[in-house]
Order: structure tokens, then C-alpha cells, then sequence
């Protein structure tokens, strides 16, 4: 009897064991090549960019759906953070530290970009330093995973990071990369400047003039290209960012700003009661946003050159953060 219940836990434990095997949700799986929009996606690539299917199929066939993908995109620090949290993550002591010995090495480079295109050393650090800690965090997701991730598992966004995915396809062909080999974050975005595929193909500049585009690797590409993203997007050189403001008493029926586009002007903020330091022309176009502070609401209107910094990632907070960051380098650099 002894025996036979030993055996009989033995069984238990194994079925139990594969009970909760089965309970628990894969974390990685392989992409249906049959599905109709994987389909749909290979001879799309192959009709209008003459990729060859079963190449395209083999690099599909070779990736893995990761639920920790999904998971990341569903919980961005944008999006579940108040302001006075999101900044803390940013505007360090040792990440303005990290910056100022970054800016002392890359100085000459960022001070020549800024002569060609308007757009400050500050910024090109700030955003630099926000992406990626100055290279040092570049992503670990193979591009191709977590794009095919997202472009046919995850519906709010899938035609937007399938139409990426097809731009991976592109680029890799057009840069001569290793499509497998890329490296990135759980969206795809690649290098220490975290471009996504299409910003990569539409900005990305040969910084050095040795005929290549490298944004892995190259700092000269990699900083002239966050410029050149700035200037297409019409950065206007030497015009504010964005200032703290105070309100009039009495004022309950706010001004706040509905989207990321500034929605009114400095005049109409200004003789609304919405007082903030600026030197600009009372027609220049002004936008009201509140801010959860660390010692309560912040008041802060933006400019133009916010909603510039908007265009690479599409958070007031972020541009706020980036803008800060780059600003307190320069400033420490400089004493």
C-alpha cells in the first residue's frame, strides 16, 4: 500500500503540475504564416517592392510573437505616470552627469550641426539622453520580433507598426543590415537616437560623409540625424520651448490645450489671465497645459519648438523631460 500511494502522489503532482503548465499563457509563439494579413503583408512587400515571398516568409518564419511586447506597449510611462514621476526618471543628477561628459566628448560635432541647422547642442543631448542614456540602453527585442509583434497582434495599433514592419524590410535592404540581427526597443525603434524604420529611411543623414546612414553605431550620423529630424519638422532656432505659468485668480473656465498642437496664442493666454515669462510677438501660437507637479498643478504653456519635440514622441511630457534634461547639461557644462 505504501508503494502504490507513492505512486499515486507521483501521478498527482504530474497532473497537476501539467494543469497549471497549461494554465499559464505562452510567452512566446510563432507567427501563423497563413493568417490573411500575414499573407496579405508578404505579397504586398513582393508586389510593390519586389521582395522575393519565400524570403520575406523565411524572416516571418524566423521571429516570435512575445507577450512581454505587449505587455510593455500596453503600460508606456506616458501614459500611467503623473508628471512629477515621469520627470524623476529623467532629469537625474546622474543621468545630467552621464550628459555633461557626453557634451564635453561630441562637443565640436553638436556645435557644427547646430551652425547647419538651427537646432541646439541642449536638444539633440536632451533627446539623446531620454532615448537611450547616451547609447548605454538601446533596446535588447530584435527589431523584426517586436514589429511582427505588434503589426498582427496587437489591433489598436497594427496597421501602423505593420506599415513599420514593412519599412524594417526596406531599410535592411537599402543599408545592407542584417534584418535578424537588429536590435531594438519593444516598438521597434532602433540605435541610441530610437528611431523607428521610416523615420530611419525618411531622416537619417550620412553625418561624416563616408556614405553611410549608421545609426547603431556612428555618432556623427546619429546626431546630425536627431538635427535633421528637428529641422524637417521646422524647429525654429533660437525661439522658446515652453515656461511655467501662474493663473489669475477667479479663473475656473481654463484654456487647456485639447491635443499637442498649440491650440491659442501668447496673446489670447495673456489677456486670458495666464501669466509666463516670453519675448515672443503676441500673435505667436501659445498652448495651456496642466501637469500633476510634485508639490501639485503645474501650469505650463508651450510654443512651436514643443510641438516640435512632440513629432518624435507624441507626449508633452516628454518634450517637457528631453527639453529639461539638454538644457540642465549645457547649463552644468558651461559653469
Amino acid at each position: 500500500m505504501k508503494g502504490n500511494f507513492h505512486f499515486a502522489q507521483q501521478v498527482l503532482c504530474l497532473r497537476t503540475g501539467l494543469l497549471v503548465t497549461l494554465l499559464i499563457p505562452a510567452l512566446a509563439w510563432s507567427v501563423d504564416l497563413q493568417r490573411e494579413d500575414v499573407r496579405q503583408f508578404v505579397n504586398d512587400l513582393s508586389v510593390e517592392d519586389k521582395f522575393d515571398p519565400a524570403f520575406v516568409e523565411q524572416i516571418l518564419a524566423k521571429s516570435k510573437v512575445q507577450q512581454s511586447i505587449l505587455d510593455a506597449i500596453s503600460q508606456p510611462a506616458e501614459g500611467v505616470k503623473p508628471w512629477h514621476e515621469y520627470r524623476a526618471i529623467f532629469v537625474t543628477p546622474e543621468r545630467i552627469r552621464a550628459g555633461v561628459k557626453f557634451f564635453a566628448k561630441h562637443r565640436e560635432t553638436l556645435e557644427t550641426i547646430e551652425q547647419d541647422t538651427g537646432v541646439p547642442p541642449s536638444m539633440i543631448l536632451g533627446i539623446v539622453g531620454v532615448e537611450s542614456y547616451f547609447g548605454r540602453r538601446t533596446g535588447s527585442y530584435r527589431v523584426v520580433d517586436a514589429l511582427t509583434t505588434l503589426g498582427f497582434d496587437y489591433p489598436p495599433r497594427s496597421k501602423f507598426f505593420r506599415s513599420e514592419l514593412g519599412h524594417a524590410f526596406r531599410l535592411a535592404r537599402e543599408e545592407n543590415l542584417d534584418l535578424l540581427e537588429l536590435k531594438g526597443s519593444y516598438a521597434g525603434a532602433m540605435g541610441p537616437p530610437q528611431f523607428i524604420p521610416s523615420s530611419y529611411r525618411n531622416f537619417a543623414v550620412d553625418g561624416n560623409g563616408d556614405g553611410r546612414r549608421d545609426l547603431l553605431n556612428n555618432w556623427h550620423d546619429i546626431l546630425a540625424s536627431v538635427a535633421n529630424y528637428f529641422a524637417v519638422h521646422k524647429w525654429q532656432a533660437g525661439a522658446p520651448v515652453a515656461a511655467l505659468a501662474t493663473v489669475a485668480e477667479g479663473i475656473d473656465d481654463l484654456p487647456l490645450n485639447d491635443g499637442l498642437k498649440p491650440g491659442s496664442t501668447v496673446g489670447e493666454l495673456s489677456n486670458g489671465g495666464i501669466f509666463f515669462p516670453t519675448d515672443l510677438d503676441c500673435d505667436e501660437a501659445a498652448g495651456l497645459w496642466l501637469l500633476d507637479g510634485e508639490e501639485g498643478k503645474e501650469y505650463w504653456v508651450g510654443f512651436n519648438n514643443l510641438y516640435v519635440i512632440t513629432r518624435y514622441n507624441h507626449s508633452v511630457m516628454y518634450a517637457l523631460a528631453a527639453w529639461e534634461l539638454g538644457d540642465s547639461i549645457v547649463r552644468e557644462a558651461n559653469l
